[in-house]
């Protein structure tokens, strides 16, 4: 078998390695095989902050005595080839959080007719939300017809709905406007959708690349486009919460230093500009915090139950994701070294925003 593997402090360097196949498990396992799975801009946020949130420790890369490697977790779909778990069968497929590999072995825990959970031994201190996975025989109403959107479109919907929350749960902060830095990016508009659709919400501006700014005014879901060298065209009067995607030093602070005293929150969210960004700068003050989604996940599931949080969110997941079916451009690889080819220009930020990779193995 083979998996994608990255150089931990320097995460433009890859590599494909060979290990042996997988042919044996132990009682209470299963062994999946790694069908396909999504690679976008966020999945290089799980390795700038792979080692302050713990994404380097979900799947340890093989061949890597001197600890330089690391896997970058991907979401996407698995079937199970070998079952000594009770309950699971050989044929079925889950939905999830999977290594960029052909295969991977899970101990599952928490077994339901619609979910399981990871129960290996290293994973117990992660966030649990990864660590759950969808079993799609017992997914009322599952289409594979949208399997698509859900690998590239609902892991990050999750956290523009979880900021759209946030914002709702704190009366916008006290903001008459909100800005989004990288307002392109596919988080950012599944935000920019959510603000559109909630007559509460405030004015929202999406701050984004000059070369970007013809695409986010096609999608439409922001009430005025700027770019980032037109910033004084932002109303520094109006009280304003930022919601920054970007993870760039520069941006945040000649935007900060526009607004001034109207600056009333900023909310850190993601790094399309990661290589401007240190994780020691990750730091939060009074008036800004880093924004870490399964958190606040997991604070919903306890105000809402799980099934309230599911219902909540799959609902706004599935609308959404069809809304953005208009733009959104599906780009297909097939295999690991497809993947290498390309990876390089997912760091410099040179994919299309309308476009989504999928990897197929």
């Amino acid at each position: 078998m083979s998996e994608f593997q990255v150089k931990q402090q320097q995460l433009t360097q890859e590599r494909v390695v060979t290990t042996p196949v997988i042919d044996s498990i132990d009682e209470g396992q299963i062994l999946l095989k790694v069908e396909r799975f999504s690679f976008t801009a966020n999945n290089i946020t799980y390795g700038m902050m792979g080692d302050k949130l713990g994404y380097w420790q979900f799947f340890p890369p093989a061949d890597n005595q001197d600890k330089q490697w690391g896997i970058i977790p991907v979401w996407g779909f698995a079937q199970v080839t070998q079952s000594k778990s009770t309950g699971i069968e050989v044929g079925e497929r889950l939905f999830g959080y999977f290594p960029p590999a052909e295969q991977l072995v899970m101990t599952p825990k928490n077994v339901s007719p619609q979910r399981l959970v990871d129960g290996s031994a290293h994973r117990a201190i992660l966030p649990p939300g990864y660590n759950s996975y969808s079993r799609l025989s017992g997914e009322e109403g599952y289409n594979p017809e949208y399997d698509k959107e859900r690998m590239l479109l609902f892991p990050l919907h999750i956290t523009s709905f979880c900021l759209w929350d946030r914002l709702q749960d704190n009366n916008w902060f006290d903001a008459k406007q909100v800005v989004v830095i990288s307002a392109s990016s596919k988080t950012s508009l599944g935000l920019g959708y959510a603000l559109h659709a909630d007559d509460s919400a405030p004015q929202s501006i999406g701050l984004t690349s000059s070369s970007n700014k013809p695409f986010v005014q096609k999608v439409g879901v922001y009430d005025q486009v700027v770019t980032y060298n037109q910033m004084s065209d932002i109303d520094a009067s109006k009280p304003t919460v930022i919601v920054d995607m970007s993870g760039s030093a520069d941006i945040l602070t000649k935007l900060a230093s526009h607004l001034g005293d109207n600056l009333t929150y900023c909310i850190n969210v993601g790094l399309t500009h990661w290589d401007e960004f240190s994780a020691d700068n990750a730091t939060e003050s009074d008036k800004s915090e880093f924004f870490f989604a399964p958190g606040h996940i997991q604070k919903r599931m306890k105000d809402w139950g799980p099934q309230g949080f599911e219902q909540r969110t799959t609902g706004f997941m599935a609308e959404t994701a069809m809304k953005c079916r208009s733009w959104l451009k599906v780009k297909e690889l097939n295999g690991l070294e497809a993947l290498a080819q390309v990876y390089g220009q997912v760091c410099a930020g040179q994919i299309p925003p309308e476009q989504g990779l999928i990897i197929k193995l």
